[in-house]
């Protein structure tokens, strides 16, 4: 079967392995008997899922592996990612399951596992399922059909709480935004938000019907929501992806807001108020250098882990910090919730707007973008990338030329089998090329042939 895991929980393909109706049945009996052994008590476990249509049959083959250990689940039916870990916590649950395969098209489906804390599941049980899975000698039970029927105060809950708690006593009246909720988990939920905020809504992309998710819109796709920004006269747009956890933006002339951006105009409001923890901010090694000058010209760190949102949390627990992210736009704030949710980045960052009174363009003054090229190449295989000199002779070789005033990132995703080449430079049309020159010598080395498979 091999490795289940990977930086963002299980993902595949909907009926196929190792998403197959017997082995999430597996999964959620071998988590339950996980977490029986911990506590010594049959585990309360919360589940949610985005809007595929794949969600309902894996939703009920997890409550069915659940139940048959003695667990007990309770479905928030659709809802974001954040939104389960939150109400994990909040209900002092013993996990939370979130069934997703986040900016994935909808033939795609997954399972992330949250702790108590809202923290994703750690290294060490992952391991032990994967185990316990690839072992002939685990005998299973046999797994009862269950129906699934959604607990839909759960969603109010999780509602209020971004409306009380988040935006707390902040209102936009006056304040008119475009929403593309990707027709995913926050179709219902983000209008609701900022409608009860007072702001002015224009929504797009909420018509979910289970194919639609991530098609053309959403944070993958945002030219249409750059269209809308700008033709409807809104101070700013608003990308989630299939699952909400993360978040672009668009400012009021159409200009794309990523997550190193939105990084940059937190850090500049917490460093000014003084309450950047360290005077830190966590990032990836995917951030674009510019956001690494524009934050040192403000004296302000940033540190840069391996990429992961699992990676930043870890960096903001361990060595303390009020913000970290990605560049995809996943934005932790560790003192709010310890799992990335777009909802609460874009109040975050409307809260900014109102209290300084300036625009989003305004606020990233000071900010200026690498050009950055990314190439993705699909690989029959991951060997280490340092164990094939015929590549590494060739990153050697674009190092060079850059002489020093660029960055070089080769590294295999943890999600599907793609290798990903990563250049910034001072020049675009340089730095394209020397991307498509490392991604020939990936493909020529290990590139997948017509008559090869991935899995």
């Amino acid at each position: 079967m091999g490795k289940l895991f990977g930086t963002d929980g299980i993902r595949g393909v909907a009926g196929a392995p190792p998403l197959t109706r017997e082995t999430i049945e597996r999964i959620g009996y071998l988590l339950t008997r996980e977490l029986t052994g911990q506590s010594g008590r049959p585990p309360h476990i919360i589940t949610g899922r985005d809007t595929r249509q794949s969600g309902e049959w894996i939703e009920s083959a997890i409550h069915s592996g659940v139940t048959a250990a003695a667990g007990r689940a309770t479905s928030a039916g659709v809802i974001t990612t954040p939104g389960v870990a939150y109400l994990t916590r909040a209900l002092d649950a013993d996990a939370g399951i979130v069934l997703s395969a986040s900016h994935n098209s909808f033939e795609d489906n997954g399972i992330k596992v949250f702790a108590p804390s809202g923290q994703k599941l750690d290294e060490a049980m992952e391991e032990h399922i994967e185990s316990s899975l690839l072992d002939d000698e685990v005998r299973y039970p046999d797994f009862p059909f269950v129906k699934v029927s959604p607990d839909h105060q759960l969603k109010e809950r999780y509602l209020d709480f971004l409306v009380s708690e988040i935006a707390g006593q902040m209102r936009l009246n006056g304040m008119k935004m475009v929403l593309d909720c990707a027709n995913g988990a926050s179709s219902e939920l983000a209008p609701r938000l900022f409608e009860r905020l007072g702001a002015e809504t224009v929504v797009i992309n909420a018509s979910p019907d289970g194919r639609n998710i991530n098609l053309d819109c959403g944070s993958l796709h945002p030219e249409l929501l750059q269209q809308v920004v700008t033709e409807s006269g809104s101070s700013a747009g608003f990308a989630f992806d299939g699952d909400a956890d993360r978040l672009l933006m668009i400012g009021e002339n159409g200009q794309l807001i990523d997550g190193d951006q939105i990084l940059f105009i937190m850090a500049n409001y917490l460093h000014a108020k003084n309450e950047l923890k360290k005077n830190r901010v966590v990032a990836t090694v995917m951030s674009n250098l510019g956001l690494e000058l524009g934050l040192r010209a403000r004296n302000i760190d940033l540190i840069r882990t391996a990429v992961g949102d699992k990676n930043v949390l870890d960096e903001l627990l361990s060595r303390g910090g009020s913000v970290g992210g990605e560049q995809s736009g996943h934005i932790i704030f560790p003192e709010i919730s310890l799992a990335g949710d777009g909802m609460i980045t874009a109040l975050e960052v409307l809260r900014v707007m109102v209290e300084t009174k300036r625009s989003l363009k305004q606020l990233l003054s000071g900010f200026t973008r690498f050009p950055q090229v990314i190439i993705n190449v699909k690989v029959s295989d991951k060997p280490p990338l340092d164990t094939l000199p015929s590549i590494q002779a060739v990153i050697s070789e674009v190092e060079n030329e850059l002489e020093g005033c660029g960055r070089v990132l080769v590294r295999y995703s943890g999600t599907e089998h793609k290798a990903r080449v990563m250049i910034e430079g001072p020049d675009e049309q340089s730095v394209a090329g020397h991307a498509k020159k490392i991604a020939d010598a990936i493909e020529k080395e290990i590139g997948v042939t017509e008559n090869q498979s991935m899995f």
